[in-house]
């Protein structure tokens, strides 16, 4: 890549990819040629208010990008990079990368195959709390993680945004991605229930994760709460971090001969979302791999859909 901007785009601007359409409009880096949406209505309103133009089909956009973040439903992650792939242009998958473990793996090899760097939007993965994490912790013995956040508004002609997936695919999978990070070790057993309130899928569901290298995780995710949280707590000897995603703080105990110190974890704030898309310019641009590559998000979606499958061979 030279020193010219990237030409970026954004397929499906709902509640999430009007973001990716904001900060690619403000990157040094990037020029946001345009956007696409099911709904041109929309599209026409979120290219207007970033100066972009809107696209009437994903292929018109996909000849006019270098790159694009790739917004929409779950179930339509694979088709809509099938229908870009002929374009060879970078793509951003917003995550789960897949509705099956066989989608995913195609997509990473299409990916190789064409040169294409392909990035799963895992945005905790950018998050300050991740780094400080990632320094602190060698030996993980036990994770626990806790993901909550009120039923979605429900829309006009589509399910609640999320929906169309159980909350394992749709929150946990933050969560079992950055455990995945931190445990490196296959997994060994998997224990899990979930229930079905407001959805079809799962709205709330809790997993026990036992990994081959003796760390165990506890990971709860909720769609259904009155209250927004995002913690976790990991444990290894001598050692205890708990830390929150959503407002950004965290405490570091550690034992010492005059017993249990805590200390408060020094985290420079920042916007994760902006970061995110920040890495993946800079992997086009320099040819990097991604922070979050295809892999992992077929590793993370492996993970999820057998505590999936766990959860209804064994319902509550």
């Amino acid at each position: 890549m030279n020193n010219n901007k990237v030409r970026v785009g954004v397929i499906g601007v709902g509640s999430l990819g009007q973001w990716h359409a904001r900060i690619y409009s403000e990157l040094q880096d990037t020029e946001l040629v345009g956007v696409y949406d099911a709904d041109f209505a929309r599209a026409q309103e979120i290219a207007e208010r970033y100066n972009a133009h809107p696209f009437k089909t994903m292929d018109d956009l996909g000849a006019a990008c270098d790159a694009a973040s790739i917004v929409v439903p779950t179930n339509l992650h694979y088709d809509v990079f099938q229908q870009m792939l002929p374009h060879k242009i970078h793509m951003l998958v917003e995550k789960p990368i897949a509705l099956s473990y066989t989608q995913a793996k195609a997509m990473v090899t299409q990916a190789e195959a064409n040169g294409i760097v392909l990035q799963v939007g895992h945005v905790e993965r950018f998050n300050p709390v991740m780094a400080f994490l990632e320094d602190h912790l060698s030996n993980a013995r036990f994770i626990e993680a806790t993901r909550l956040a009120p039923y979605p508004p429900l829309r006009d002609g589509a399910p609640p945004r999320g929906t169309e997936v159980s909350v394992v695919l749709d929150l946990m999978i933050h969560d079992l991605d950055i455990i995945l990070q931190l445990a490196r070790s296959p997994v060994k057993s998997i224990n899990a229930t979930g229930v079905a309130v407001l959805s079809p899928t799962e709205d709330i569901a809790n997993a026990r994760i036992s990994f081959e290298n003796g760390c165990v995780a506890n990971v709860t995710a909720s769609r259904i709460s009155q209250d927004k949280l995002r913690k976790i707590r990991v444990f290894q000897d001598n050692t205890y971090l708990s830390l929150d995603y959503m407002n950004q703080t965290g405490q570091l105990c550690r034992k010492t001969k005059s017993g249990i110190e805590a200390m408060a974890v020094p985290i420079e704030k920042a916007e994760p979302l902006a970061k995110e898309l920040q890495s993946f310019v800079h992997c086009i641009r320099h040819k990097n791999n991604p922070v979050v590559t295809g892999e992992d998000g077929t590793a993370a979606l492996r993970l999820a859909v057998a505590i999936c499958q766990t959860i209804q061979e064994n319902p509550s």
